[in-house]
């Protein structure tokens, strides 16, 4: 794609997945000042629903701190939520829509763990974060993801840390905190995002199977009903302090690093490639 220079206010970012680390993400970057718009596919799989934006994609609109979502399907309609100084959503997983957006800036915050299709001749500037992803082959930088000592940096040659498959410790507990949907069908809650549960509770069911709480804590992840739930995947996590340290409604710490860290990306690459 050629090089054309504008000011950030009318730079294009798009990125794509709308869950609750890509929130915080895309928070620093509409702060920024950037036009950023959102690549989602029709029925996203973020637990953590309250502090996703994707959650648009089933109520038409969403707010996570100041941050409004609106689902579009035009180029049009996206220049007119912009307008309103909200941000557009669009169901696209393939990112076919690239073509006609022509973005400035792409980032991939799918966090799949693995590549699912984005490279460097999406636009000028391409940030991918977490393991899947080799800089400068596939993207411009990567950025890494898992929680300790270098979550945040950006690689401009190589790869993020591989997947644990081990989700990070809070509150002492790691792996038991998450829930995998024990089969396959339809999800009916029976908690909400926020509720303090106690071990063993009923949360939610997957037709008729029972899902229970494995732990006393905060009900803090829920996947949508509007998801066919497939065996073994995640749907639900319960944080295991107490109602007065688990926040279910503000972007996470981890959400804002990324965001710093993909925002400190996009002014470095910007400045080096003449850009804005």
């Amino acid at each position: 794609m050629g090089k054309v220079k504008r000011p950030i206010a009318e730079t294009i970012v798009a990125v794509r997945g709308g869950g609750d680390l890509a929130t915080g993400v895309i928070q620093k970057l509409v702060h920024a000042g950037f036009k950023v718009v959102i690549l989602e596919t029709a029925k996203p799989l973020a637990i953590r629903r309250t502090v996703a934006l994707c959650t648009a994609i089933f109520q038409g609109e969403h707010q996570v701190e100041d941050l409004n979502a609106t689902l579009v399907s035009t180029l049009p309609e996206c220049h007119e939520v912009w307008s309103n100084k909200q941000i557009p959503i669009m169901i696209d997983e393939q990112a076919e829509l690239v073509t006609e957006l022509k973005p400035t800036i792409l980032v991939d915050a799918i966090l799949a763990k693995k590549n699912i299709g984005t490279n460097k001749n999406m636009a000028p500037i391409t940030i991918a974060l977490g393991p899947g992803f080799c800089a400068p082959e596939d993207v411009n930088v990567v950025i890494e993801t898992m929680r300790g000592h270098q979550l945040g940096r950006l690689y401009f040659q190589g790869e993020a840390m591989p997947n644990t498959g081990i989700p990070g410790e809070i509150g002492g507990k790691s792996s038991e905190r998450v829930i995998h949907s024990p089969a396959s069908g339809k999800v009916k809650h029976v908690k909400k995002i926020g509720d303090v549960v106690k071990r063993g509770e009923v949360l939610f069911y997957i037709d008729q199977v029972a899902v229970h709480s494995p732990l006393d804590g905060v009900l803090r992840g829920l996947i949508s009903e509007k998801v066919y739930c497939q065996k073994g995947l995640k749907c639900g996590d319960v944080d295991p302090r107490s109602i007065d340290q688990v926040d279910c409604y503000t972007i996470s710490d981890k959400a804002r690093a990324l965001g710093g860290a993909v925002l400190e990306a996009v002014l470095w690459l910007g400045r080096e490639k003449d850009l804005f």
